[in-house]
């Protein structure tokens, strides 16, 4: 049954979620600083092992890169049109909406794990590549494996980060629904090319969420969204 992936996707991070805040709730302040740290190591290490896999290939025998133009122009200009289009502000304003009609509108932590969880589990090749397979054949194998992930990683941030990281479960259904109705049509149209380019510059994202949980920094990854159609745009241009 087509979407079938992204039901069970979904139902893994709500679980994950659910024991996260059950394992969270006997743990101390410090122990959460702690385990949210270690996490952001995990994200950065994930979103850099993804890149660099991209990033580097055998040529001749030899370790040659490919891609490093595409990255940085994609970053740049994606993250330009991000900033002028504020889709960092809209989405903590989506963000805010969601704590006060869940009614967790005196959680402080609610926007941060929200959209810190969201971008975890949202941007990557899986997600693209997962949803498509689930609409055009029905395998739903990869959003599984995606889905196991996505568990473990959500349960570890809701543990530290509380309930916001649950409601990440709303844009990865959104998000892979939409790809998986969409699946036909996407098929033909994204090329082996256009998938490493995605997985390259949307490792480099899920680095920059670790870098905000590891060293409390603000980089807006939200506003460097449209790096990923940009880089996808790359491979039919040039």
């Amino acid at each position: 049954m087509p979407g079938l992936g992204t039901v069970i996707n979904v139902s893994l991070i709500l679980l994950g979620g659910i024991c996260g805040l059950m394992f969270g709730e006997r743990l101390s302040d410090n122990c959460r600083d702690s385990l949210m740290k270690v996490n952001g190591v995990a994200v950065f290490l994930i979103g850099v092992s993804g890149a660099l896999s991209k990033i580097f290939v055998i040529q001749d025998d030899t370790l040659a890169t490919q891609g490093t133009v595409m990255m940085t122009v994609s970053l740049a200009a994606g993250t330009v049109f991000g900033e002028l289009c504020h889709i960092d502000y809209q989405i903590e304003r989506f963000g805010i909406w969601l704590k006060n009609r869940s009614g967790n509108a005196k959680d402080v932590q609610f926007v941060e794990g929200f959209v810190t969880a969201a971008f975890t589990v949202c941007i990557g090749a899986m997600a693209v590549i997962g949803s498509i397979q689930d609409g055009v054949s029905g395998d739903h194998s990869i959003l599984i494996a995606k889905g196991v992930l996505d568990f473990v990683i959500i349960l570890v941030l809701a543990a530290a980060m509380g309930k916001g990281c649950i409601f990440s479960a709303i844009p990865v259904a959104v998000f892979q629904g939409t790809i998986t109705l969409l699946s036909n049509y996407l098929a033909l149209m994204i090329t082996d090319g256009a998938m490493d380019h995605i997985s390259l510059v949307g490792s480099v994202l899920i680095c920059c969420v670790g870098i905000n949980l590891v060293w409390d920094q603000k980089i807006r990854v939200a506003n460097m969204l449209p790096a990923v159609v940009i880089a996808a745009a790359w491979s039919y241009i040039f």
